[in-house]
């Protein structure tokens, strides 16, 4: 190999390097290394979306999804979505990708009220919620909640 291609390898390897490291620290600084230093880091101005890992998807920026509460001597208890559709996946997660929001059409009601009875019988009733985040980007934390549905 000549010196010429060896330099150029480095080059190459260290710029991958570096890219990856600032890459990472983009898709991290807003949610966890802020609130971890308790104060605002500073910004990459590079080709970073400010959605991070999901890069090149067009993003709204409200979200929603579904959540499955068992109700045991009248208190509800969230139940935890892996435990729902317990599926031994090899390289995604269906829970990930929002596959619970699909129980939240009524029609899907009676099906998925017998499944919860016969999965959890230790439960007096289920409620199944549509939880709504009008924005993402301005108010994180802020969350709707709408009872879709009981399965008594």
């Amino acid at each position: 190999m000549r010196w010429g291609s060896r330099a150029k390898n480095i080059w190459i390897s260290l710029f991958v390097v570096v890219w990856t490291l600032v890459f990472h620290y983009e898709s991290v600084r807003f949610f966890y290394l802020n609130p971890f230093f308790h104060r605002e880091l500073p910004k990459v101005k590079f080709l970073f979306p400010p959605a991070g890992w999901i890069m090149f998807f067009n993003l709204d920026e409200s979200y929603g999804m579904a959540e499955v509460y068992g109700v045991k001597k009248g208190r509800p208890e969230l139940i935890d979505p892996h435990e729902i559709f317990a599926t031994q996946a090899i390289g995604y997660d269906n829970i990930h990708r929002n596959v619970l929001s699909s129980v939240l059409y009524p029609q899907r009601k009676e099906d998925f009220c017998r499944f919860l009875k016969r999965k959890f019988p230790f439960y007096d009733g289920f409620l199944v919620a549509a939880v709504y985040y009008p924005s993402i980007i301005k108010e994180p934390a802020k969350k709707l909640y709408r009872v879709v549905y009981q399965c008594p």
